[in-house]
């Protein structure tokens, strides 16, 4: 746990220094929020305008690794790197087919609702109901569980 968070630490401050609009979302936003003990990978939204200066930045820390798109999710950039080991996947346009229907969640600025100082380093989140939003679509039920628990 202690690489991942150290890689976190080394893309936060790669996209600050590179003034890209990010926000973290997924397992890790769970980790931060204290509803999940660990995260697997990275997940970084990104505004889609802002997505060749990230991939440029992020290629100086690490390598760029093939997309294998899925059926479920019609995002617009879906870029994955490897960084000293850990997979790092930066999100911009994020579109979810669900039900046959495109559900389609840009990163705006109104959706970075706090910022955390980590190691130094400002980490802007994503909020958990917008994530729980994301995961009831993506059928991820045990995250929407995990979610819901906390407001009881």
């Amino acid at each position: 746990m202690k690489k991942k968070l150290n890689v976190l630490q080394q893309v936060a401050h790669t996209l600050n220094q590179t003034e890209v609009m990010w926000a973290i979302g997924g397992s890790v936003l769970l980790y931060f929020k204290g509803i999940a003990e660990k995260f697997n990978d990275i997940d970084i939204m990104i505004k889609e305008s802002d997505v060749e200066r990230a991939k440029a930045a992020l290629l100086k820390i690490g390598k760029g690794q093939p997309n294998i798109p899925h059926p479920q999710y019609k995002t617009k950039h879906f870029l994955e790197f490897k960084i000293d080991g850990i997979d790092v996947d930066v999100i911009a346009g994020f579109t979810i087919v669900y039900q046959n229907e495109t559900h389609y969640f840009p990163l705006k600025e109104k959706d970075i609702v706090e910022k955390i100082d980590f190691k130094g380093e400002m980490i802007p989140l994503q909020s958990i109901k917008t994530w729980r939003k994301y995961y009831q679509l993506m059928e991820r039920n045990e995250k929407v569980k995990l979610i819901d628990q906390l407001d009881k």
